[in-house]
């Protein structure tokens, strides 16, 4: 299971977590809304090469309340451990350690021993009030053992963005956790004191195993990983590709969405298929994921990324999260169902992914995106249907009519950024929107520039110089290319 917890959840946490016990969580909520946005950083920078591999990795072990017989979510692992703090980061550390568990274990405590469990890998996000942000890896599995026993979660906090490459590292943890906690502490200190790698590079790491020997091993960062975190396949087996479009268009106007699923994860072995365009919506909970569904809408908005509120799984105790007034993307399970229609919203869309229907929505969701792209997207989603593909090819697959959209409103944005002779440049929004010769693609862009989606993106593009090397670009180069030629095809037949 991959997935995200984020938006502003740590600056939620700072207002919350002192007063949860004895204060209303709604009122604090109410009080978070108020804050006003701050720039952030995109959702999963393309960090340079450099910077420290993680924080911190914990052990989340689950254990019995002193009352009753419910069970909490608890640290019973920390490297490393922090000493000679000053306060304000002892504070800070302790906001952070105790919000952690929480989303370790977000589907309640309703647990008991069990023989046999199923291996999980996901992910969340924390924000904090500056807008920096912290990545949580999760591997939640049963420890080894005989009997009945409770599953527990190895956790790396890291602000780097790179699930497969934290997913390789959390099985080298497993393995060596298996031993002894002694033997993950040379590990992570290795890890800790080597590189993050730049995109496209290698970092290889000694470490010694006791009665295997020195291995050496090697992580490599992809040149490419806006798509690395990313599972359509959980998405498409939920709902039609015309749910999706009105999911991406919801998003695209930052309106609150609220997905619900019974399953938090996606079973394994199924064939990596493209599926139908009419093929009926899945109807087993294990194929309905939060987490992977949340994340695959989340990452349609590519360049762009969602920096408000963004919870794949929200924990019972912060289900009020969806009478948030600021916009929101969060993940319920389904038996939490009847809390959140009975609670006070506006202008939500509520997507039902095991029936594959809309619950609630604000009406106007076919009419957001100009019917022109709204057609090409529909149809490059519907060609080759039927046809097998690998995991890649179908994130391809899905990813790109997306991509294009974007491309062809707001592609030419670089042409609009004026720089001054100290290289600081200044976006020109009205020439930028005048420039479509599309009025319903002017009248989408309109909307569109005022979100903070597209504010956050220019405001990076105006501090660089040049547009930055990435997928998207490369993207718009090709488009360009295309309407050159088909110009310069169209003054010879003339």
């Amino acid at each position: 299971m991959e997935g995200q917890v984020g938006g502003r959840m740590l600056r939620l946490f700072r207002n919350c977590l002192p007063r949860l016990r004895a204060g209303s969580l709604q009122d604090n909520l109410r009080d978070s809304g108020k804050e006003p946005e701050r720039a952030q950083e995109h959702c999963l920078p393309a960090f340079a090469g450099g910077q420290h591999f993680f924080e911190y990795l914990l052990v989340v072990s689950l254990k019995k309340k002193s009352a009753g017989a419910d069970y909490e979510p608890t640290i019973t692992y920390q490297f490393p451990k922090r000493e000679n703090l000053l306060r304000g980061q002892q504070e800070e550390e302790e906001r952070l350690l105790g919000a952690i568990p929480l989303f370790c274990f977000p589907d309640g405590n309703e647990w008991a021993p069990l023989t046999e469990y199923p291996r999980e890998t996901f992910s969340f996000v924390l924000t904090n009030v500056d807008g920096s942000r912290k990545i949580g890896y999760c591997r939640r599995l049963l420890p080894a053992g005989r009997g009945p026993r409770l599953p527990k979660v190895y956790c790396i906090i890291s602000c780097l963005g790179c699930f497969g490459l934290f997913s390789k590292i959390l099985d080298e943890v497993e393995k060596r956790h298996q031993i002894s906690l002694a033997v993950i502490y040379p590990f992570m200190q290795g890890l800790r004191e080597a590189a993050f790698p730049a995109p496209g590079k290698t970092v290889t790491l000694k470490s010694f195993i006791p009665d295997s020997g020195t291995e050496f091993i090697s992580l490599t960062r992809p040149l490419d990983s806006h798509l690395e975190h990313v599972d359509f396949s959980s998405l498409l087996r939920c709902l039609r590709f015309e749910q999706i479009l009105q999911i991406f268009a919801s998003a695209v106007l930052e309106r609150r969405i609220i997905f619900l699923a019974e399953g938090l994860r996606l079973c394994r072995g199924l064939n990596e298929t493209v599926y139908s365009r009419f093929r009926p919506p899945c109807q087993a909970h294990t194929y309905c994921t939060l987490s992977q569904c949340i994340h695959a809408a989340a990452a349609l908005l590519y360049p762009f990324s969602w920096a408000h509120t963004y919870i794949p799984v929200v924990p019972e105790s912060l289900l009020d999260t969806v009478c948030c007034p600021t916009p929101f993307m969060v993940g319920v399970q389904t038996r939490f169902q009847q809390q959140v229609m009975d609670s006070p919203m506006e202008e939500v869309l509520l997507v039902n992914l095991c029936e594959g229907t809309f619950l609630m929505s604000v009406g106007d969701e076919k009419d957001i995106l100009p019917p022109k792209l709204q057609d090409d997207i529909l149809d490059s989603l519907g060609r080759g249907t039927n046809e097998p593909q690998t995991s890649e090819q179908l994130n391809e697959h899905v990813s790109g009519p997306f991509v294009q959209f974007f491309v062809k409103t707001v592609g030419h944005y670089a042409s609009y950024i004026k720089r001054e002779a100290n290289g600081q440049g200044h976006f020109q929004e009205r020439a930028f929107c005048k420039a479509l010769t599309s009025k319903a693609n002017r009248r989408f862009v309109k909307k569109f520039v005022k979100t903070q989606l597209f504010s956050l993106f220019i405001q990076e593009a105006e501090k660089s110089r040049n547009p930055p090397a990435g997928y998207f670009q490369q993207k718009i180069l090709e488009y360009e290319d295309q309407k050159k030629q088909k110009k310069s095809r169209e003054k010879t037949v003339k």
